[in-house]
């Protein structure tokens, strides 16, 4: 949030949206200013007063060179009722009720195989992997032979360590992807008790009054201080935002997608009310894409037709739709894993690893290439060293919603004991089967056998928590 940060990261962003900002450039480095971009976090040291009024008032500028507006919907609502005709409609009761259970299972464990790498550039990735003799990637991530040089060379994230190596795994530790996909089904399910449609506006308080400041990032704490300086949640976007085109907005899309299966108009159309608020651009349509995803993820029974049939809900000129097919290009051919990965670094190596672009072609060259197992297609997600956890936890979910809860293996579900840890109010636990069991009553509202939901949801979620040896 140090505007001296904000702005370096702002002069990319506006480079890519085509602007000319050479003059801005000039003015902060004659003032001292420098023009290393961090990574991640802030700089080390913040800049003197002066320095920060002045990149304060250079931030007030791009938003006036910028894009007017968030992106309009409209379209992409179309686009994704006219692919939905192609789709069958959602299962019986208990297959959809497998299918949810399956998509959260999926979401925890491939979000939980990218954590403790999450920051780790995708050589770094590799060199872990080598020395601890677990290359190419099939189980979770192991410090048991780590030796002290590749340690030090690509430390562990330390938050996540402790609890996402095989040694220390005991459940899915809390994790803003999986704290989203709660807070969303709980928007929902307080938008339908109310009988209407979720508002931005609700979104904004939501996160206002469930999330800690500390455990949003980038775009979303970007939101989050505008709605507490006094900007409207229409405008939280586009107030000195420069990562309104990362990965943020589609880390809340899944929830979106399985309250409407199948329905992938009504996905996209809940979605686009989540993205506005931090997100706009390629960064917005990256939610409605990834909703449209989800949503079609469970009523079919293929992992390539999902991607092949959200693909149509994207502007098929735009930025995102070309990361997507290059994905989708990269996923079907006949290079070797490390080859497609080279030539999907090749063509957005040069964005920063949170942004929307690198994190779709990846997840949609996982999806592809990884054919339905969720192990394989996890591990190309995490090690093509972009947004580890978040592109494991979308390909995760996708691929638990295709097969089903009963047909993931048991090794990359069982160390879950169908446990969610969560910093949002309430139990600091959850269960993943009681998640699975509240969407089902979202995605069967309206149904004539909606009324036996709950009841039959509440039959699956003891029998998942007896399969995961969780007392009730």
């Amino acid at each position: 949030m140090q505007p001296e940060d904000l702005l370096l990261h702002g002069l990319v962003q506006a480079r890519a949206e085509g602007a000319d900002v050479d003059d801005l450039e000039r003015r902060w480095q004659d003032a001292g200013g420098g023009l290393e971009v961090p990574v991640s976090g802030a700089a080390d040291t913040p800049a003197p007063p002066a320095l920060r009024a002045l990149a304060t008032e250079l931030l007030d500028v791009l938003d006036e060179q910028a894009p007017a507006g968030h992106l309009d919907p409209t379209a992409a609502v179309a686009r994704a009722r006219g692919a939905a005709t192609t789709l069958p409609s959602a299962g019986p009761t208990d297959e959809l009720a497998d299918r949810l259970h399956g998509a959260w299972l999926g979401r925890a464990a491939g979000c939980l195989l990218g954590k403790p790498v999450e920051k780790i550039p995708r050589r770094g990735i590799e060199a872990i992997l080598r020395d601890t003799g677990r290359w190419p990637l099939d189980d979770w991530f192991t410090a048991r032979g780590l030796s002290d040089e590749v340690a030090r060379s690509w430390p562990w994230n330390r938050r996540s360590a402790p609890t996402s190596l095989a040694e220390n795994i005991d459940g899915m530790p809390e994790d803003d992807d999986l704290n989203f996909a709660v807070l969303v089904l709980r928007m929902l399910q307080q938008a339908s008790r109310d009988g209407r449609a979720l508002q931005t506006d609700d979104v904004a308080k939501a996160w206002l009054d469930n999330l800690p400041a500390g455990r949003v990032f980038t775009a979303e704490r970007v939101a989050y201080r505008n709605l507490l300086e006094g900007v409207e949640p229409d405008r939280a976007a586009l107030v000195r935002n420069p990562f309104r085109e990362w990965i943020g907005a589609l880390i809340r899309a899944d929830v979106h997608g399985w309250a409407h299966p199948g329905d992938l108009a009504a996905a996209v159309a809940s979605a686009a009310v989540d993205a506005r608020l931090s997100h706009t651009g390629a960064g917005a349509e990256g939610e409605l894409w990834a909703a449209a995803l989800t949503s079609a993820a469970l009523v079919v029974d293929d992992v390539a037709e999902a991607v092949r049939t959200a693909r149509r809900v994207l502007d098929p000129d735009g930025p995102l739709a070309r990361a997507v097919d290059l994905g989708d290009e990269v996923g079907a051919s006949d290079l070797d894993d490390a080859q497609a990965l080279d030539r999907l670094h090749e063509a957005y190596g040069h964005h920063h690893w949170v942004h929307v672009l690198p994190n779709a072609a990846t997840i949609t060259f996982a999806l592809v290439r990884g054919r339905g197992d969720l192990g394989r297609t996890a591990a190309l997600a995490v090690t093509a060293g972009w947004d580890t956890d978040s592109v494991g936890a979308t390909v995760g979910g996708v691929v638990g919603a295709v097969v089903g809860a009963e047909a993931l293996p048991e090794r990359w579900v069982a160390p879950l004991h169908d446990r969610l840890a969560t910093s949002l109010p309430g139990p600091n636990e959850l269960s993943l089967h009681y998640l699975a069991a509240q969407t089902l009553g979202l995605a069967t509202r309206g149904r004539d056998d909606a009324g036996e939901a709950d009841e039959r949801a509440t039959d699956v979620e003891g029998a998942g928590r007896a399969r995961a040896g969780v007392g009730a």
